[in-house]
């Protein structure tokens, strides 16, 4: 393994993975689901505790996705993006352990709290993504971007490993029942969150902008940046066919990841058979995340994200045929394996296409489009499953937006941001 990622610079910024990745295991994808319907809305149908869900999983999307370029923009004028990076995490840490004093039936209260939570939690990733460029060369945002989501899948599925533990066998930790390890679980996970965040704010710095801007001013000058990188985008052909590809295809994997339990439990399977899936997605994750980084640095990232888009593809179309538990695991670990691969080798590429010194804004739309692409894919399948009746026709009717966003990876030239950054230099140079 390269010394690069033995670096405090490096180390620390992969460990907020580590720290975050609790909120997106133990809450997001585990327990807050089960918790919200079972005693939330206990007493409440389920198709309107789902209807809430959806709600608020709904409403935190829409403001992520309406702040990310904005909040980013603002960040680069002010150079703020590790300040910001640090008032996300404590709003979402916070807000996370908040859930422990929300009481049985107060679902509005749990709601509320988790979109706060949801909101620091991708904030506070968008500015962690962005800060990828800082802490490490281009020739090196592969390694270093699987190291990282890597480190954040064996951190999530630790946590959520003992969790699942103290809520199955509460007596061993001297808690009264498995609803109180929930409530504790909540707890866990922001102090998790808050711990593991400290070496980045130690040991992370921004590269220096020219003239930093007043928080005020930034603001302003932000807001006017906004409209010209939109613009921008527009007219950088290769920027544009990245971030539609990346819509569709990661709209799949979303689809994939938020539907497995629902379709799970369809076929029959036992609630805890699912909750040991989503556990060995984690720790083939971490491996299976490094090891694509690797691939990226050899073969080129848009090349690794073409396997992994075909590996997905397959997997939606197998789905379709599977009827047991052990199938299910088995596609467990095939997802497992390309997972991670396909995010951090995204997050890679996009940076080599980023302008310098807009990281922070250009993640922006980076992570817009990632929560814009929680629509098509939902309308898809039900739309689908609707007119055929067929669940299992759903799932593989995912296949499609694979191979709609390969399509437009196919027209991304990797190395255009290398060429834009050596053209920009050249004019510089000759300059008087």
């Amino acid at each position: 393994m390269r010394s690069v990622l033995r670096t405090r610079p490096v180390t620390s910024w992969a460990l907020y993975d580590w720290a975050n990745s609790a909120f997106a295991t133990t809450v997001m994808a585990g327990f807050f689901p089960i918790y919200f319907k079972q005693f939330w809305n206990a007493g409440v149908p389920a198709t309107e505790s789902t209807f809430r869900l959806g709600v608020a999983n709904g409403i935190a999307s829409l403001v992520v996705a309406l702040l990310a370029p904005l909040v980013g923009a603002i960040a680069d004028k002010c150079g703020a993006r590790v300040r910001l990076l640090a008032l996300f995490t404590v709003l979402g840490a916070a807000m996370t352990a908040g859930l422990y004093l929300v009481g049985q039936g107060e679902w509005l209260a749990a709601s509320l709290l988790y979109v706060a939570a949801s909101l620091g939690f991708w904030g506070g990733n968008q500015f962690y993504d962005s800060l990828l460029t800082d802490v490490a060369e281009e020739r090196d945002y592969d390694l270093v971007s699987g190291y990282g989501y890597g480190l954040g899948y064996l951190g999530g599925g630790l946590l959520f490993a003992a969790n699942v533990v103290m809520v199955t066998q509460p007596q061993l930790f001297g808690i009264a029942d498995a609803s109180t390890a929930v409530r504790i679980s909540f707890v866990t996970v922001g102090v998790w969150w808050l711990v593991f965040t400290v070496p980045l704010l130690l040991f992370v710095h921004e590269r220096r902008i020219e003239r930093p801007l007043p928080f005020a001013e930034a603001v302003r000058a932000g807001g006017r940046e906004l409209i010209d990188t939109i613009r921008h985008v527009r007219g950088e052909r290769t920027l544009l066919w990245f971030l539609l590809a990346y819509w569709f295809y990661i709209d799949g994997v979303n689809t994939i990841m938020k539907m497995a339990v629902d379709y799970g439990l369809a076929i029959g399977l036992e609630q805890a058979s699912l909750i040991l899936a989503l556990l060995i997605v984690q720790f083939i994750g971490f491996p299976a995340a490094i090891a694509f980084g690797w691939l990226g640095k050899r073969t080129g990232p848009r090349t690794g994200i073409f396997i992994a888009i075909a590996v997905y593809a397959g997997a939606a179309a197998y789905a379709y045929f599977l009827d047991t538990e052990t199938e299910f695991f088995m596609l467990a670990v095939v997802i497992g394996l390309v997972q991670g691969g396909i995010q951090s080798l995204s997050r890679s590429l996009y940076g080599r296409l980023v302008p310098a010194g807009k990281a922070g804004e250009f993640f922006g739309f980076y992570n817009m489009m990632g929560k814009a692409a929680a629509i098509l894919g939902p309308l898809l399948t039900g739309t689908v499953a609707l007119a055929t009746g067929d669940s299992r026709l759903a799932i593989v009717s995912i296949v499609l937006l694979f191979a709609i966003g390969a399509l437009f990876l196919s027209r991304v030239q990797p190395d255009a941001g290398a060429e834009r950054a050596a053209g920009a230099h050249q004019r510089a140079g000759s300059s008087p």
